[in-house]
């Protein structure tokens, strides 16, 4: 059903003008209206209430009146109504036309509608069900000017005057799956998450329209088990799910050293880093005081009930507001090192499959009994989307699938069973688990290639289930770069939904530096008027997918006077539809590799009008590199006017070269990948991997910036998008660096965009919006200094090999204090420029695991061990200057990792501060009132240790606002910095 208005407002109006449609100047209770729900709401209705009532006050500075009504006649005239399809409080509805809407809505949807009720006009909130009615209000919200993203609200500050209360709106999702899958492994994810880092971002999900929170888990040594999910024997656990028989399993943590990172203690880290942290073995309260892991079996049990209580918290809230969650493992099931003893002390062979739907039953039964869930979800192998698999590889998880899902019907949980991971199925079939898997277990996957390969075709392949697409928000390679990737995120939304999809969701670590992929991945769930990308695969006319790559300027042995059509390929294709007159013909497809560099690196399969024609293709193995490979198929049937052509990866992705095909009377040649050649005919378009975003992105930049610089930054940031230079690369872990032998000259014009950028700061105007705006040119300030640094890298590197390369010892050393040492100065003075840049910008707690990364991960190998070669070469000491330091030199900031916009009744208020400061601040507290009334009162801050700080406000059942204040060098500090005149708020939801 096509909305009836746009989910998502591309609107530029002032924002004292109005925020929905018209802009005929309204009354006073356009400003004020009243907020009626009825004597017996529910939960999500009283929570659209409250949350209304903070946004109608954030924006007007008056706060509504939120009136329970025993009937709809008791609505005064311009109320907004709220309530769920079926709570009967809109029974006797005497607009028509409305009811009739609301009779029509169905889960998930939601109306807002203008209406006449005995001659009343009023407006109709109204939700399909309770998430439907959450959504109805996060909508009108943004109708105020409100915008919503994963790591908090953005109000405007200039206070709304003028509201007009006309709807005519009803919308549905386009898929009924929508979320994020935060990855578990490396400190910028969940793995540095608390409670209140849990919360706070499954209380924006509503406010994105997604309904879905997903976790893995990885299994023991690999690289190490975690406690998301507890693997054990029936017997070993309570009642109320407490283990009482675990292993050592942990949360990544500053003293646990892999993906990279090293130990380190955290008052070790430079530049004033290490006041971030309260202690030296910093995770998540999950591993306090038993970091990197567990070494008694009593602490090993700790471990995994801590981790429960998080999960049972904060997925029963959740639940309230209509978030699926979901945790699991990878499959085939890895039983760590105890348990396998404990089964084996049984005499009972772990190897079993009877014995493995045991523990299948223990993981379901215990997760039923310690927190709730909507699905258990196994992984696909890593390594599946890089080679393929043995057909006893296969079998073996066929097998822990099949036993799997009996251990479910057996023990009978009260959550659903999924598939995820990193390909939908084995690389010899992707579509084998559909075969083997009852029809009510969903199947999903992430993207193959850290999310540079689009959505798998393959979904289309599969009927009659749920099947939920998971792009990349962000890559793990770049993970200390910021990554814009609104286009693709478009691109996967639109193709997710032709393949037949019901569910989109998104992989990431990181929170803040994704707020744009975030979002238009969550507005991609409802609204894709924007999408090119046709719909109908039964009508798309040439290649499915697919970019043209250009080979090396090379001869093409064996191509013949066909060689320029081997000059270019289209990679990553699955399929072609060419038309064709329907009889006999003879198909040639003509190949040659240009890219892979090894056997067993590219390998696919081919079906030609529905018949498998060859298989396990591997061109280098047949041939190399640079050779002409054609495959010919003789007396191929078209009977339907199209030629049909499947390219079924197993490893990488196909690329051919060339197409021809014969009929009886006519020849048809198509230069895939390129221009029309001799007798060849061009290719058809390239399938662009990124959809336009200027649209999206004048809407976010608005927003984030402010009106003054929309309409310039979003087309600078529309221009990069999908573009942008990354300097970050894996390197034996996450986002870490390496030497690049260009000059700097000519990387440079790279980051043009980022003076560009900075230079609208002088029109920015606003508290928020600057605060805003210098976090972003930070972050690209750092992705720039980040690029020069790995210049530098590059020119210290021959500088020092040309010393190291000197006759004598003292020669050797005389030539290291010249241009190594030089270089090295300028690689120190580029660290401090990237430190600064960090600090400044440091604001979630993903961002402190970018600290991490930096200090574990990148300075060891990037700047700790190149300085001890360059010691040893000069034999002496090195001069002071190249000394980092640990003194913060930065300006004096609040920082509030997690911040909460509503707690449930009876929870207080517990913030973790950090205030970074050269010098200890005086007065530090948390103001408060009743939202919008009576005076501020003072919490005073509890130093825990270092720069960090902990502030509780005690428990209430009222909705309050807030904002942090200190005195340091005689400066006030205020958080968040539209304080006190646009304060945090939360509201208690009941």
């Amino acid at each position: 059903m096509k909305p009836r208005a746009s989910l998502y407002l591309y609107l530029f109006i002032p924002l004292a003008l109005v925020a929905a449609a018209g802009t005929a100047s309204c009354s006073k209770a356009g400003l004020h209206p009243t907020l009626v729900i009825s004597a017996g709401a529910t939960y999500p209705e009283n929570a659209a209430a409250r949350e209304l009532r903070r946004y109608f006050y954030l924006r007007t500075g008056f706060l509504p009146e939120v009136r329970t009504a025993a009937s709809l006649d008791e609505a005064p005239s311009n109320a907004i109504v709220i309530a769920e399809k079926g709570s009967g409080f809109l029974d006797g509805l005497t607009d028509p036309a409305a009811a009739a809407l609301v009779a029509e809505l169905g889960a998930q949807e939601y109306l807002l509608k203008t209406a006449r009720h005995h001659g009343k006009k009023i407006v109709l909130l109204v939700g399909g069900d309770g998430p439907g009615v959450l959504y109805g209000a996060y909508r009108l919200a943004e109708h105020l000017g409100v915008r919503f993203y994963l790591e908090g609200d953005v109000v405007p500050e200039e206070k709304l005057r003028r509201f007009h209360l006309e709807f005519d709106e009803r919308n549905r999702p386009l898929f009924a799956v929508r979320g994020i899958q935060p990855f578990h492994d490396f400190p910028e994810g969940p793995d540095w998450w608390d409670l209140d880092d849990y919360k706070a971002v499954l209380a924006q999900l509503p406010k994105l329209r997604m309904n879905f929170f997903g976790l893995h888990t990885y299994p023991e040594k690999s690289p190490n088990a975690e406690p998301t999910v507890w693997i054990g024997r029936p017997g070993d656990y309570a009642e109320d799910g407490q283990v009482t028989a675990a292993y050592p399993a942990s949360y990544q943590n500053t003293l646990r050293g892999n993906w990279g990172y090293e130990l380190r203690k955290t008052g070790e880290f430079h530049f004033g880093a290490h006041l971030l942290f309260d202690r030296d073995d910093y995770g998540n309260d999950v591993m306090l005081d038993l970091c990197p892991e567990p070494q008694t079996p009593e602490d090993s049990n700790l471990v995994f009930n801590r981790a429960a209580e998080v999960f049972r918290n904060a997925f029963t809230f959740a639940r309230k507001l209509g978030v699926q969650t979901c945790v699991g493992t990878e499959t085939a099931l890895t039983l760590p090192a105890q348990v396998r003893n404990r089964l084996r002390a049984e005499r009972r062979d772990f190897t079993n499959p009877a014995v493995v739907r045991d523990v299948y039953k223990a993981i379901f039964s215990r997760i039923a009994a310690a927190f709730p869930i909507d699905y258990y979800w196994f992984w696909t192998w890593e390594g599946w989307t890089w080679d393929d698999a043995a057909p006893a590889a296969v079998q073996t998880v066929t097998t822990d699938l099949a036993q799997a899902v009996r251990a479910w019907q057996e023990a009978a949980p009260p959550f659903k069973l999924a598939t995820s991971g990193w390909v939908l199925g084995p690389p010899s079939n992707r579509t084998l688990f559909d075969q083997v898997l009852p029809k009510d277990v969903a199947m999903s996957c992430i993207n193959r290639e850290v999310g540079k390969a689009p959505v798998d075709p393959t979904f289309s392949r599969i009927q009659g289930r749920s099947l939920w697409a998971i792009p990349w928000l962000e890559d793990d390679p770049s993970l200390t770069s910021p990554q814009l990737w609104v286009g693709r995120m478009r691109r996967d939304a639109a193709d997710a939904r032709r393949y037949g999809c019901d569910g989109l969701l998104g992989i990431h670590w990181r929170t803040r530096i994704l707020s744009a992929n975030v979002s238009a991945l969550a507005h991609a769930a409802w609204d894709q008027s924007w999408s090119t990308v046709p719909r109908d695969l039964e009508k798309e006319i040439g290649p499915m997918t697919g970019q043209h790559v250009a080979l090396e300027d090379r001869p093409i042995e064996g191509a013949g006077p066909d060689e320029p059509v081997y000059k270019d390929v289209r990679d990553r294709v699955f399929a072609y539809n060419i038309p064709v007159p329907d009889g006999f013909c003879d198909v040639t497809l003509r190949f040659v590799e240009g890219q892979i560099t090894r056997a067993r690196g590219r390998v696919f399969d081919i079906i030609v009008e529905g018949k498998k024609v060859a298989e396990n293709v591997d061109i280098f193995a047949r041939v190399g590199r640079f050779k002409a490979y054609d495959l010919t198929f003789l007396d191929v049937e078209v009977t339907d006017g199209r030629l049909n052509i499947e390219f079924i990866d197993r490893i990488h992705y196909p690329a051919v070269a060339a197409i021809s095909i014969k009929g009886d009377d006519y020849t048809k040649n198509i230069n895939c990948g390129g221009p029309a050649v001799a007798d060849y005919e061009a290719d058809w378009p390239d399938t662009p991997r990124f959809l336009d975003s200027l649209d999206f992105y004048r809407d976010w930049a608005e927003n984030q910036f402010g009106l003054a610089v929309a309409e310039d930054a979003a087309a600078l940031l529309a221009s990069v998008d999908g573009r942008h230079p990354v300097p970050a690369v894996w390197t034996n872990g996450p986002g870490g660096l390496q030497p690049d032998p260009r000059p700097w000259d000519e990387v440079a014009p790279l980051y043009a965009f980022v003076d560009n950028f900075s230079a609208l700061r002088t029109r920015v105007m606003g508290a928020g919006n600057l605060e805003r705006f210098d976090y972003w040119r930070g972050q690209f300030d750092i992705m720039r200094e980040t690029g020069r640094f790995n210049c530098l890298w590059a020119m210290y590197n021959t500088a020092f090999a040309d010393a190291r390369a000197a006759g004598s010892a003292a020669e050797r050393a005389a030539l290291a204090k010249e241009n190594p040492l030089r270089f090295r100065l300028e690689l120190a003075a580029s660290l401090k420029r990237i430190f600064g840049g960090l600090l400044d910008t440091v604001s979630t707690t993903g961002e402190l695991g970018t600290i991490a990364n930096w200090e574990q991960h990148i300075l060891p190998g990037a700047w700790e061990r190149p300085n001890a070669e360059l010691r040893r070469l000069m034999g002496e000491d090195l001069p002071a200057d190249l000394e980092l330091g640990q003194t913060y030199k930065g300006n004096p900031r609040f920082i509030v990792p997690a911040v909460r916009t509503s707690l449930e009744a009876g929870e207080p208020l517990t913030l973790k501060v950090i205030l970074l400061s050269k010098a200890e601040p005086v007065g530090a507290g948390l103001y408060w009132r009743e939202l919008g009334t009576g005076e501020f009162q003072v919490q005073p801050f509890e130093k825990v240790d270092r720069g960090v700080y902990r502030v509780r406000c005690p428990a209430r059942d009222v909705d309050f606002e807030y904002y942090l204040k200190a005195v340091v060098d005689s400066r006030d500090i205020v958080w968040p910095p539209t304080a006190p005149d646009l304060n945090q708020t939360v509201v208690v939801f009941k």
